[in-house]
């Protein structure tokens, strides 16, 4: 296990470089999770089968995700959803990769930005009067859209080393010694300190992962909230 990790130089980086976002998750997994290894992504001959099915090439990005860390549901699918390389598809113009766990929202590229090595993303609500749905912008890059999900989703694994809980105002004011990380992820906050990491969700909700029990205890104590398992 990795007992050094800059959580703030390195996210600063992934943020401005497709490689070193990746070089990022690797860190990321093997800190807070498990190191990334050998056939913890999908085979080449999985991808091609889904570009000749979809009758398009994948942008590189989401190529090199996939090789990664695609099978890894710990990082991708606790809560929302990646979808595998055979249940990608086409919905008005953009693919849809990412699905929200109770069906609210899809995550895509425009088919127009396929062709770009790390093209930006959309999100696309699922909304009553179906013709008010719009393809909206979301990440700048879909290399910063899997640094989100991949920080967001390992903070939702049932591990026993995670928790939640609402927020009132000033709540996060009362901890010391918290940094706040560069901000990805539409709506999210995230602020790291010794051996924890937490994503403050619009200003309402918290999500605390740490490294050991006991950090997370010195969190739960910390901040006196009603904490969903604690």
């Amino acid at each position: 296990m990795n007992e050094v990790f800059d959580m703030h130089q390195g996210l600063t980086g992934a943020l401005r470089d497709r490689n070193l976002a990746w070089d990022f998750l690797k860190e990321f997994a093997a800190y807070w999770g498990r190191p990334l290894r050998p056939g913890d992504g999908y085979a080449a001959e999985e991808l091609a089968a889904a570009e000749q099915r979809l009758g398009t090439a994948l942008p590189t990005a989401l190529r090199e995700a996939y090789l990664l860390f695609g099978r890894r549901t710990d990082l991708t699918s606790n809560h929302d959803t990646l979808l595998g390389p055979d249940a990608l598809y086409v919905q008005d113009r953009a693919l849809v990769y990412r699905a929200e766990n109770q069906g609210a929202a899809v995550w895509g590229v425009l088919l127009t930005d396929l062709g770009q090595d790390d093209p930006a993303t959309v999100m696309r609500p699922d909304l009553a009067d179906k013709s008010q749905e719009r393809w909206e912008p979301w990440e700048p890059s879909l290399s910063s859209a899997c640094v989100s999900m991949v920080m967001s989703e390992l903070l939702q694994l049932d591990d026993g080393l995670t928790d939640h809980a609402e927020l009132d105002a000033g709540d996060l004011g009362q901890v010391d010694l918290l940094r706040e990380l560069p901000r990805v992820g539409r709506e999210l906050r995230w602020l790291s300190g010794p051996d924890v990491l937490l994503r403050e969700v619009d200003d309402w909700f918290l999500d605390v992962r740490a490294r050991t029990e006991e950090a997370l205890d010195a969190v739960r104590e910390a901040i006196p909230v009603d904490w969903l398992n604690g």
